[in-house]
């Protein structure tokens, strides 16, 4: 990763007495795919549209690739940034081509872009099918295309997946990893955790127009100190075996199930736990560890 290339310091939105954003700090790396989550009115797509310089900050300092989003310089910045709202709305009359040809003129880059974004989006067939035979996920496509018109530096990507299915999904993140691969900054927020969980090199929570915490999902799993949870798969028969293995451990309660155990530990224990069942040789059939999810671990900063 290079160094910060999206920056922003003590940002504030008010409006009136409601503070959507209030006191934000980020510093989002080059060439890093960095996630934003929170609740619905978190002030994520607030922070979206200021850093995009679509509404002015009540206060604080928003830098984008050096260059202060409410001065004057930011204009050559913006045409290197792409952005995908949440809620896209396109041109019912129009073609996806059309489409696409028409925001090619908004931002200033060739028209002969648009059918190598819809390729890439996999809409290269539904090219010249009127927007309005589109489906909510073929919307959501032809708009992460337009976003992607003219080779953009920096990608904003608000709720991208959403009307998306599963193969859908899995070629946006194959979009994504290209693209990080040729050095684009994206920033992506999302409501479903366990897609970005593994995807994100890091991410914000955001409660309340607040950062609560930020970092690699694993720091952030550390940082909450969330126990471990090991499955032990063995027979009932076995169960007594188990546990008097790991009665001198500082483990939680140990629940039983039809063929297996449950076993929540610190993670400082991990390994004291996996020599004790190691130790059981056959009894143990299969054992599994499961760290805390994205969903734990935002929940605990959150609630």
């Amino acid at each position: 990763m290079g160094s910060a290339v999206i920056v922003a310091r003590s940002v504030h939105k008010h409006y009136g007495p409601i503070h959507a954003v209030d006191g934000v700090d980020l510093d989002i790396r080059a060439g890093e795919l960095f996630g934003l989550i929170g609740h619905n009115g978190a002030g994520k797509s607030t922070m979206f549209k200021m850093m995009l310089g679509l509404i002015p900050a009540t206060a604080g300092e928003i830098r984008i690739d050096g260059a202060q989003v409410s001065g004057g310089n930011f204009r050559a910045v913006r045409r290197t940034i792409g952005y995908l709202p949440e809620n896209v709305v396109l041109y019912d009359n129009l073609t996806g081509l059309e489409t696409l040809h028409f925001f090619s003129r908004l931002k200033g880059v060739s028209p002969a872009e648009s059918g190598a974004a819809l390729e890439r989006v996999g809409l290269a067939q539904a090219a010249r099918r009127r927007v309005r035979e589109y489906s909510k996920g073929m919307r959501q496509r032809l708009g992460f295309a337009q976003a992607l018109l003219g080779k953009p530096r920096i990608l904003f990507l608000d709720e991208p997946t959403s009307g998306l299915d599963p193969e859908a999904i899995r070629s946006f993140y194959a979009i994504l990893r290209q693209l990080r691969s040729e050095g684009v900054t994206m920033v992506i927020t999302s409501h479903i955790l366990a897609e970005i969980q593994e995807r994100v090199d890091r991410l914000a929570i955001m409660t309340a127009g607040k950062i609560q915490a930020s970092g690699t999902v694993q720091a952030l799993r550390e940082q909450m100190d969330l126990p471990l949870w090991f499955t032990v798969r063995t027979a009932q028969e076995d169960f007594a075996a188990v546990r008097a293995a790991l009665a001198h451990l500082p483990v939680g309660a140990i629940e039983a199930h039809a063929d297996h155990l449950t076993v929540p530990c610190q993670r400082e224990n991990k390994m004291a736990v996996i020599e004790a069942l190691a130790a059981l040789g056959g009894r143990v059939r299969d054992l599994t560890v499961r760290e805390p999810s994205l969903e734990d671990v935002f929940f605990g900063f959150s609630d």
